[in-house]
């Protein structure tokens, strides 16, 4: 018996002295939705060259920033738009010193199934093209993409002609899937939403100038000093990130 537990001794010390082995830790991202597809190539990747584990919550940017706000375990905070990253700042949630802008991204316009391209104009008739369905969209005053897609419907001046008729959802993947099912003839959604759905075609691009920059900040929650963080927020700078995001459409803007 004093043999065998000297060998399980040797074997539990052995383990301990392995590199990360008593430092492995997870760390948990709120993401804004659009990010889904990117984080289920990118987890894998950090958790083999790290030792870490990585825990996602996907959701609107709006309730993400709300639920860091109540005391959410979160980590680190990726949201589609620099104001819930500064809301949570200024609430003193987020540590502005190690933040920094991650993703760009471009804004769409889908159809289910197939469909011509058109260009995304004043003289596009958008509500000819709906019909007598809804155009699914994110919350127009809360979600990022919801707010991007109404400032372009917009500055293109075709707001007025569909505002009364829209499908909001809590996110833009959930307004990816109204059109992917069919429910909703079109939608408003990222570039690279539209690139993770084969149900669905893309008209057209809205105009850059048509609506605020998209920019996808990324910061740790105040506390958020653990090893994981910090080695996550160094993975998503790195080369296996960059490639996969690059992949998904996304524009990459941390070095």
């Amino acid at each position: 018996m004093l043999a065998v537990m000297r060998v399980l001794f040797a074997l539990l010390s052995l383990c301990l002295a392995l590199p990360g082995a008593a430092r492995a830790e997870q760390v948990t991202v709120f993401a804004a939705a659009s990010l889904a597809t990117a984080f289920d190539a990118i987890a894998p990747a950090f958790e083999a060259a790290t030792g870490h584990r990585l825990v996602a919550a996907f959701a609107g940017s709006s309730a993400l920033a709300r639920q860091i706000d109540r005391g959410a375990p979160a980590d680190l905070f990726i949201p589609a738009s620099a104001d819930w990253m500064d809301w949570l700042t200024a609430r003193g949630r987020i540590d502005p010193n190690r933040r920094f802008d991650l993703l760009g991204n471009r804004l769409v316009l889908v159809a289910h199934g197939a469909a011509a391209p058109a260009a995304l104009g004043p003289a596009f008739d958008l509500a000819g093209r709906l019909g007598d369905g809804r155009l699914a969209i994110a919350q127009t005053d809360a979600v990022p993409a919801g707010i991007y897609g109404r400032a372009a419907l917009q500055s293109l001046g075709l707001w007025d002609g569909v505002a009364d008729r829209l499908a909001e959802t809590d996110n833009v993947r959930a307004a990816l899937a109204l059109v992917a099912l069919g429910a909703a003839p079109l939608g408003v959604v990222y570039a690279t939403d539209a690139a993770a759905e084969p149900r669905v075609s893309v008209i057209g691009t809205f105009p850059a100038d048509s609506h605020p920059p998209i920019v996808y900040p990324a910061a740790p929650v105040v506390g958020a000093d653990g090893a994981a963080a910090t080695a996550l927020l160094a993975f998503l700078r790195g080369p296996t990130a960059r490639a996969a995001f690059a992949a998904q459409g996304f524009v990459v803007l941390a070095e």
